[in-house]
């Protein structure tokens, strides 16, 4: 990863959100400029990057306390983060969006795009397709995400799910589903009818589009 220093000052994620707006900045960027810089060894964009790691790992919520065990994160940084996290979601919440047809859920993923590792990611929703809520069941290799049906379906059984629908990126750029990606799809699909959860769809997303497996009759 680059260090500030190394970026044309047009790169550099100020600059670039005043040019292109928020919308055009990936995460680390965005972090990048709420922490405001780095420490004496740990560049502004390197911590960045641990923390979205862990968030990821966290489904975006981790305490002030998780956030300080971060390398290059100290109190001040972290009351900042967690304030801006817990203000986010009091204000932009999934919760209750509804979804007409599978791929309706990119705006809730696409922020994965840009990820070096595959994320899979799983979206509960009631019986009228409303989101319960999205969350991150796995993060795996660079072209592989470790992924089992009982880690997928745990929680939208908590969450009385009716339905979900699984998705994750490919970063090595190809929307093609893998024959893994397959397999898992129809282990998902038996396992949610058993459970009475239906598997609505499986999507492979890069920053370039979307594999929906439905719209083309793999499940």
């Amino acid at each position: 990863m680059k260090k500030i220093k190394d970026l044309s000052k047009s790169e550099r994620p100020r600059e670039k959100l005043q040019a292109k707006g928020a919308e055009a900045m990936s995460d680390i960027e965005l972090l990048a400029i709420l922490l405001g810089s780095g420490t004496k060894n740990h560049d502004v964009l390197t911590v960045a990057g641990r923390i979205l790691k862990s968030l990821d790992g966290q489904n975006e919520k981790l305490s002030i306390e998780a956030l300080q065990k971060i390398e290059g994160v100290g109190p001040a940084k972290a009351t900042l983060l967690a304030a801006a996290l817990e203000f986010s979601r009091r204000r932009i919440r999934p919760e209750g969006t509804r979804i007409s047809f599978p791929p309706d859920v990119l705006p809730l993923i696409r922020h994965f795009a840009d990820r070096k590792q595959e994320h899979f990611i799983c979206v509960s929703l009631n019986g009228a397709n409303e989101v319960i809520t999205c969350r991150v069941v796995s993060v795996g290799l660079v072209n592989q995400s470790q992924v089992h049906p009982r880690e997928v379906f745990a929680d939208p059984i908590t969450d009385r799910a009716s339905a979900v629908i699984v998705a994750h990126n490919h970063p090595s750029g190809s929307l093609e589903p893998s024959r893994e990606d397959l397999e898992i799809t129809r282990q998902l699909k038996a396992a949610g009818e058993i459970l009475g959860i239906r598997l609505l769809d499986h999507i492979v997303f890069n920053q370039r589009g979307y594999y929906s497996l439905i719209e083309h009759n793999c499940i």
